[in-house]
């Protein structure tokens, strides 16, 4: 089922048989943060997450040709537990939008999708991960309120 989501887009749950759209939209997402990494584990990653309990919504620039359109941003959804205080939350997975629809409202309309998904079950918070390098990802999402919780760090060895 289709809605109209901002003028001339449109927002579309996806289904189960999505698994290999939801990677090619994992690989762009992660290609344009890591351009040189081997992105090769997505598609472990997806097999073993992308379930019935982790929904997924695709947004379709409006087309009035009866051909299925290429989405042009996704929306990938589910639960975390906040391991300070045990409460489940919503989790967002994946967050893209195609560059050249970028700052139109988009991904600050999927995230108000977000909430009133996690408020409809029930959540009270939710969290997603955001790499330090993605200025325009972090400023939307402290536009949107969201804030730091804690600092993931890592060493190479």
């Amino acid at each position: 089922m289709s809605e109209v989501f901002i003028p001339g887009y449109h927002l579309r749950q996806g289904s189960r048989l999505d698994r290999a759209l939801l990677l090619k939209f994992a690989y762009r997402t992660y290609k344009e943060q890591f351009p040189d990494q081997d992105l090769s584990h997505l598609a472990l990653t997806i097999e073993q997450y992308f379930s019935p309990q982790t929904p997924l919504w695709w947004v379709d620039k409006f087309n009035p040709d009866p051909r299925p359109p290429e989405p042009i941003a996704c929306l990938w959804l589910g639960s975390a537990i906040d391991l300070a205080d045990g409460e489940r939350t919503a989790h967002v997975f994946l967050l893209y939008v195609a560059p050249e629809h970028r700052k139109r409202g988009i991904g600050s309309a999927l995230m108000a999708h977000a909430q009133r998904w996690a408020i409809g079950r029930g959540d009270r918070k939710i969290s997603l991960q955001v790499f330090t390098n993605n200025q325009p990802a972090l400023n939307l999402y402290q536009k949107l309120g969201y804030q730091p919780q804690s600092l993931l760090m890592q060493k190479i060895l």
